[in-house]
């Protein structure tokens, strides 16, 4: 093999390569060092943001709590004017039908979650249109005190009144009631000429007084009445006939019953007649009383009461009948 086949020993060597190493890690520090102060900066950024929102959350909180307690101070005023004055909740619930809206209303944006600084502006504007509200309410709770003050004067004043007329009616009444008791006795009919005869009625019609008890068919019983304060009308004159025994003569075809008297209570009578009588005359009464048992002898009373009072008796006594009588 020839020499000349193999490079020289003396010819000229390539220059070295050069190393880029230094700038490539100086690249990549720089730019971690970059990365690095971005994301610092971007901690630093966001930390402040997130401050930000607290600081801006703390004050919305802080602006929400002082509405809720506005808004229970403007409720619990409004609740207890109308707890206290019913007319004004009368007129809340018929004129400010409203007003419950508005309540509804600034309960829901307190209350919203995530409410907005414009959420809670518009509460506070609520707030303050309902203190409004309270605030014409006191005037008119004003204005109706005044004027129930007044009626409550007036009453007063119409009370005392008809007070003294009822006072006056009843000393009114109380003597006319005296009076119409003074005139009502007053008018009591007055007997007089009081005659009682016993009656004995013959066969083909003829009447005989008699005075013997089994020849007497009835009593004849008359007088005269009267009594110029009486008024002209019906008067009824209650008889009461006593037999010798003391007893009172009752008969129901008689139309016997009782009678209530002024002085002596209730009483039985015998029968009732009845008495046209005109006022400022004097008037002259005949009645007949047959009794349908038998006549005894002895003593017969007779009474005549009338307006409860007694005003005329008298008495007839039948003796017992001879061998011829």
């Amino acid at each position: 093999m020839s020499a000349s086949n193999y490079p020289s020993a003396s010819s000229p060597s390539q220059p070295p390569k050069k190393d880029n190493r230094g700038i490539i890690y100086g690249v990549l520090i720089a730019a971690l060092l970059g990365t690095w102060g971005y994301i610092i900066y971007d901690k630093s950024k966001t930390k402040e943001v997130i401050q930000q929102k607290d600081v801006q959350y703390a004050s919305l909180d802080s602006v929400r709590n002082q509405l809720m307690t506005d808004y229970q101070a403007a409720e619990i005023r409004l609740d207890k004017m109308t707890s206290e004055n019913s007319r004004l909740d009368s007129l809340v619930k018929t004129r400010d039908k409203d007003v419950e809206v508005m309540r509804s209303k600034i309960k829901s944006l307190i209350n919203k979650q995530g409410a907005t600084a414009a959420d809670l502006a518009e509460a506070r504007k609520l707030i303050n249109s309902l203190n409004g509200k309270i605030e014409e309410y006191v005037q008119e709770i004003e204005r109706l005190k005044g004027e129930n003050a007044t009626l409550t004067t007036a009453n007063q004043t119409l009370t005392t009144e008809k007070q003294q007329l009822t006072d006056t009616l009843t000393t009114t009444q109380a003597a006319k009631k005296d009076l119409e008791g003074k005139v009502d006795v007053g008018s009591t009919l007055n007997a007089s000429n009081f005659q009682i005869a016993a009656i004995n009625q013959k066969s083909n019609g003829k009447e005989v007084t008699t005075t013997k008890a089994k020849r007497a068919d009835k009593f004849r019983i008359s007088f005269d009445v009267e009594n110029r304060l009486a008024t002209t009308g019906t008067k009824d004159l209650y008889v009461i006939v006593t037999n010798p025994e003391g007893k009172v003569v009752t008969e129901e075809g008689l139309g016997s019953g009782s009678f209530t008297t002024r002085e002596e209570g209730d009483k039985t009578f015998t029968n009732k007649v009845s008495v046209d009588y005109e006022q400022g005359k004097k008037k002259s009464v005949s009645f007949d009383l047959k009794q349908t048992e038998k006549y005894t002898p002895g003593t017969y009373k007779v009474e005549v009461y009338q307006n409860g009072f007694k005003i005329g008796d008298g008495s007839v006594t039948l003796k017992k009948g001879g061998i011829f009588g």
